[in-house]
């Protein structure tokens, strides 16, 4: 078994940062919510132990805690900014609000050398750092010292050589503080002793046993949206299963130009897998005529693509298992750590289990994997370049990229928006440098003269986002002349739209998708 970091999240919003950065040191690691952490610990067996930030502070009434019996596991801890203050509250410390707080970019100073800092930071010398704290450590608890300060917090990183216990109050997991990603190499590989033999050939092997002995000689349904997620699970299913795999893949008349003709070719014909291809777009749009709410429209969305589910199972005899590409954000938001709006946001996925009226068990052999991680599983699998590249497309489609009421018309509309857009981009060989870009039809129309007529036309937003990961992003920066004209082919091309905006709205950390 493969060494493995748990990370005990209290609520901060880039806990899944952490994850990211140990698992690009080679060391897989999972996420647990503090409430559930003790039981996790001894199920899970960790070579070490990472407690996130978090909002809350620890001289509050019942805000939480690291279990009791992580400090008696002889197991490595580095604790991060409320990691480091419940670490030392625990263990005997103070912590104190402070009225000098520290939010942003921060400078501190090495004052001992350490473990976490060997080969990399230098007694005596300053570094960037990023910090979030109202809160600071004002006295640390026996067998610590103090080996890094800022101008504000006297205890910017502590250790415990003889327990292997560390701690720091900035982020190290976000790109900000220089040298982070290698501080946590540092702690998971030459403190924790993980070997960093994790890779995505190793995960493949796994999943596909797994997968083997969760089906054994049962008949397995995979949804297949055309996406990179669904994909990805299909191919591996097929490897592990063969022909104990049907695809149904439901045409729900909201996919992007061409899709629908691109994935029965790559599934059906190339890969030989046996797909059901059921085009229901009509039933989709009848169901949301007159619709505008967007939750409502995911809801309706999904309701519909489980009926087709539950009837197909039923026609080829009747599956055991239903396959979906779930993703480890998915899980983690999902779950709601500590009371945010998660449920609503992963609202179209069905990680909580499926209706009892299907009698299927979940297959989700991504569930362990961020987005980008899954891609280089596609690869891995031989999936073509062209189509694990491909841009995110939401499950919902269309529908919530036409904000209220959907319509044949405003879809072949956006369509058509859509592939100028994108065909402009492959042209300036910016597609490979943007992680998702797409047009969006915004539920008004304007006036506008075209030639010696006036129109009464919709508008067309563009956007396009940098991303490593699908949980932040920034929007991409066209020049004005790629811009002014991609504005001018859509106009000049696409009957119904007047107007073209670009929408320069960045994507802050800890929110889910960007759609």
């Amino acid at each position: 078994m493969t060494d493995r970091i748990l990370i005990i999240d209290f609520g901060s919003q880039v806990t899944q940062l952490i994850a990211r950065r140990v698992r690009e040191a080679g060391v897989y690691s999972e996420i647990v919510p503090f409430n559930k952490a003790e039981e996790m610990l001894k199920d899970f067996n960790p070579k070490g132990v990472i407690l996130s930030g978090g909002p809350s502070s620890v001289n509050d009434i019942d805000t939480p805690r690291a279990p009791k019996a992580l400090w008696d596991m002889n197991i490595p801890v580095l604790g991060i900014c409320y990691g480091e203050q419940t670490m030392c509250e625990e263990l005997g410390g103070t912590v104190e609000t402070s009225e000098e707080r520290e939010f942003g970019r921060a400078s501190v100073e090495v004052t001992q050398n350490c473990a976490l800092f060997e080969g990399i930071w230098q007694k005596g010398s300053s570094y960037q750092v990023w910090m979030s704290h109202g809160d600071r450590v004002t006295s640390l608890p026996s067998g610590f010292k103090a080996v890094a300060v800022s101008e504000n917090a006297p205890y910017a990183a502590i250790a415990n050589e003889d327990k292997k216990f560390y701690a720091v109050q900035f982020h190290p997991e976000v790109v900000h503080t220089l040298d982070g990603a290698k501080l946590l190499t540092n702690f998971v590989k030459n403190i924790a002793l993980c070997s960093g033999d994790w890779t995505m050939a190793s995960f493949k092997e796994t999943a596909i046993a797994a997968v083997r002995k969760q089906v054994g000689d049962k008949q397995v349904i995979c949804g297949l949206s055309g996406g990179v997620d669904s994909s990805v699970v299909a191919v591996l299913l097929h490897e592990a299963i063969g022909d104990q795999l049907t695809c149904v893949f439901v045409d729900h008349g909201l996919m992007r130009a061409n899709e629908a003709d691109e994935v029965v070719s790559l599934f059906k014909d190339h890969y030989k897998i046996k797909l059901i291809h059921k085009d229901v777009s009509d039933m989709f749009l009848g169901a949301l005529e007159g619709v505008d709410d967007p939750e409502k429209k995911r809801k309706i969305i999904g309701g519909l693509f489980i009926d087709v589910f539950d009837k197909e199972a039923k026609k080829i005899g009747g599956a055991d298992f239903l396959a979906q590409g779930t993703l480890y954000p998915d899980v983690i938001e999902s779950v709601s750590f500590t009371g945010g709006p998660s449920v609503t946001i992963k609202s179209h996925h069905n990680v909580g289990g499926l209706p009892e009226r299907m009698n299927m068990d979940l297959v989700e052999p991504l569930r362990e994997l961020f987005k980008d991680e899954v891609r280089l599983l596609g690869i891995e699998l031989g999936l073509p370049e062209a189509f694990i590249k491909r841009h995110p497309f939401p499950g919902p489609g269309l529908a919530i990229r036409i904000p209220g009421a959907v319509t044949k018309e405003k879809c072949d509309i956006l369509r058509k928006a859509d592939v100028i857009y994108l065909d402009e981009i492959k042209k300036a060989g910016l597609y490979d440098e943007i992680w998702q870009a797409f047009t969006v039809l915004l539920p008004v129309k304007t006036v506008g003269v075209m030639g010696d007529q006036r129109t009464y036309d919709y508008v067309c937003a563009l956007r396009a986002v940098t991303s490593t990961d699908g949980m932040t992003a920034d929007s991409y920066p066209f020049e004005h002349k790629f811009l002014g004209r991609v504005m001018t082919r859509i106009i000049n091309e696409v009957r119904g739209i007047n107007r073209v905006v670009y929408d320069i709205t960045s994507k802050p950390p800890g929110t889910i998708e960007w759609e």
